[in-house]
């Protein structure tokens, strides 16, 4: 889509390019932000020239994904010894169900800071304790689990003049065993729900509801739960909507099994 009302357009790369004159707003990959009208926007500050690593892997562990990554590079990522958790990578990407023209145009900080409820790079990271590094404008900043971060469907904690600089997924979680589900009304419609469990090397086991709620729902337990805990956790959760994709009992009851079937894989 044409931006009419855009008449600056300027490339960043130093933090003090990220200063946002009235009326801009950062450019990660743009597949939204291209997409829909955009009446207030007068200007464009974009982030790819910034000289962020698409990933990283820190002395500490786990793993730093540049919010300037591409959901084609993140997908990409080659298995590492030890990371069970690596299917879920693709498994994730894949729920997005976009072009390839899309995926390397399309970057997983602009995925998360969308903040959609079917944002599947919110799904991975809130399924493997994926925390953001945000940098403010007065040169600080913070970090905030993507599970808290995310508010509502299309928004977020972010406030004007902040920006995403990371993301950090950390070793546990990269070893745990993990289980997926996704699910919609139409072969190729856009996701209604999407489920994972993870195990951890210490046996404490992680679940989210991410698509069918308007923020991931994130349950933990100590271990892996009995049968029927997490379906009585899944109708209980807040956060349910209707829209054209799937009516809020629908994704609650589709929750409940999916999870149910998730944490019996991980059983065995």
């Amino acid at each position: 889509m044409d931006l009419n009302t855009v008449t600056g357009y300027r490339f960043a790369r130093t933090r003090a390019d990220l200063a946002l004159a009235p009326g801009e707003r950062f450019l990660g990959g743009g597949t939204w932000l291209f997409g829909e009208p955009q009446a207030d926007t007068t200007g464009l500050v974009d982030l790819s020239t910034m000289p962020w690593p698409a990933l990283e892997y820190p002395d500490g562990g786990g793993l730093v994904i540049g919010a300037t990554c591409t959901i084609a590079e993140l997908a990409a990522l080659p298995e590492r010894p030890g990371w069970r958790a690596h299917p879920l990578f693709a498994q994730c990407a894949n729920a997005l169900l976009a072009s390839f023209k899309i995926w390397n145009l399309a970057t997983v900080g602009g995925n998360v800071c969308r903040s959609f409820a079917a944002g599947a790079m919110v799904s991975l990271c809130a399924a493997l304790d994926g925390t953001a590094l945000v940098w403010t404008p007065d040169g600080d900043e913070y970090r905030v689990p993507v599970a808290d971060l995310v508010t509502g469907n299309g928004t977020n904690r972010l406030a004007p003049g902040e920006v995403l600089r990371s993301l950090h997924l950390p070793e546990h979680a990269l070893r745990a065993r993990t289980g997926f589900r996704k699910i919609a009304l139409a072969q190729l419609g856009r996701s209604g729900a999407v489920l994972t469990g993870r195990v951890d090397d210490d046996g404490a086991a992680t679940f989210v509801i991410t698509a069918a709620t308007l923020r991931p729902a994130v349950f933990r337990f100590p271990d892996l739960p009995a049968p029927g805990a997490l379906t009585a956790a899944a109708h209980a959760a807040e956060g349910y909507y209707t829209d054209p994709l799937g009516s809020a009992d629908w994704r609650r009851g589709v929750s409940a099994v999916l999870l149910e079937e998730i944490r019996e894989e991980l059983a065995r």
